[in-house]
């Protein structure tokens, strides 16, 4: 009985690591069978190995979701942008003061507001008027864009402009 056990076992087993063996049938196709054929030459089949995944264990983090495939929510605003700014020259604002304006369609709704980015970073307080004042700007290069917020919510941003400031040094 221990013998016969030991055979079922090995039979459960033969499957997982089976040998594929290849030979020429009586009409002459190539034929592929995991037990050679009596009376006929079969050669062993080498098989790659089986491709397997761990799953991952419970203390590895799941790999994030790939967000590429994932619908954009339709914007809030068909046209969202600064106006009133120079692009190809200096803007010249001899004590860093001017304004700008923004451009939407269509308009501002109820409890949205305006809030500008200079330089990447939240600047003044949010409004609800399309015309917003920069007050003592340093010279040089910066980036400016528009955010429509709800509270602390951005609800759609503009594109970042960028602009040089020219101001008069004085000693």
């Amino acid at each position: 009985m221990g013998r016969g056990f030991l055979f079922i076992l090995l039979l459960f087993a033969l499957p997982a690591a089976a040998q594929i063996y290849k030979y020429t049938d009586a009409d002459g196709n190539t034929a592929y069978s995991n037990q050679p054929p009596d009376g006929v030459k079969a050669q062993p089949v080498e098989l790659p190995a089986l491709n397997s995944v761990e799953p991952p264990s419970p203390s590895e983090p799941a790999p994030p979701a790939d967000t590429n495939n994932r619908e954009q929510p339709r914007s809030a605003y068909e046209v969202l942008e600064l106006t009133g700014l120079p692009t190809t020259e200096a803007l010249r604002a001899n004590n860093g003061t001017f304004t700008v304006n923004v451009l939407i369609k269509p308009r501002l709704k109820g409890p949205h507001l305006f809030r500008l980015l200079l330089d990447d970073q939240p600047y003044g307080q949010p409004s609800n008027v399309p015309i917003l004042q920069l007050v003592n700007i340093d010279r040089g290069l910066h980036s400016l864009a528009v955010q429509v917020i709800e509270g602390e919510n951005i609800i759609q941003q503009s594109p970042s402009v960028t602009f040089t400031v020219q101001r008069v040094h004085k000693p």
